[in-house]
């Protein structure tokens, strides 16, 4: 019985992680239906508008279950030997990113007295964040599925799903230098944001999710 019981530990620890990637993402979609933030445009802001809210407790503690179930399930892929060296220091650098986030609130342009050295933290760690996640997943999604191409071409086809959302704001950045327009006016960032971070999570939860093992 405890051998049966140590072997179920890194599934349960994993599902735990997922779990908490799934609860933080229900707390984000909170914020779009409960006053005031759900005067926040879903379409035209990003999601770091909701730490400027009344309610950014419960943005603050969204973004940090998120970051504590990627950790979570980072490392028990690693102990697992199904996460590269490559791959677990870019999954770092996702789980870093997201607390930057946190810890470096969003400029608040409103506020005539806001600075913008905190912002630009926060703009360049959301960056390296979105980034990193999907290059790892992609990274590891051979290490990871070794005997299940279905669940590795699942993971690929997420991370690349992504990469193509931040694409379409690397897109609007090229584009407004070009026409010397603002970019995040070209494209509906709000939407784009929240459809890449809801595409990353769902990759790294397709590549955390445990293993079925053979009786």
């Amino acid at each position: 019985m405890t051998t049966v019981s140590a072997d179920r530990r890194p599934a349960l620890f994993a599902l735990a992680g997922i779990a908490a990637l799934a609860l933080g993402a229900v707390l984000v979609l909170l914020l779009q239906v409960v006053p005031p933030t759900d005067e926040i445009s879903a379409t035209r802001r990003t999601i770091s508008e909701y730490g400027l809210s009344d309610h950014k407790w419960v943005f603050d503690l969204a973004v940090v279950l998120v970051a504590a179930g990627s950790a979570v399930a980072l490392a028990v892929l690693r102990l697992q030997g199904r996460l590269p060296v490559v791959a677990a220091v870019l999954g770092a650098f996702w789980t870093a990113g997201l607390l930057v986030i946190v810890a470096f609130p969003k400029t608040d342009w409103t506020n005539a007295a806001a600075t913008g050295a905190g912002g630009t933290l926060h703009r360049i760690a959301s960056v390296i964040a979105f980034v990193c996640l999907p290059l790892a997943v992609l990274i590891s999604a051979r290490t990871a599925f070794p005997d299940s191409p279905r669940r590795r071409i699942l993971a690929r086809t997420l991370a690349v799903a992504s990469l193509a959302w931040f694409a379409v704001i690397l897109g609007a950045v090229a584009v407004a230098a070009l026409t010397d327009q603002h970019w995040w006016l070209l494209i509906p960032l709000g939407l784009v944001e929240r459809g890449m971070a809801l595409t990353e999570l769902v990759a790294l939860a397709a590549l955390a999710a445990p293993l079925r093992t053979r009786r």
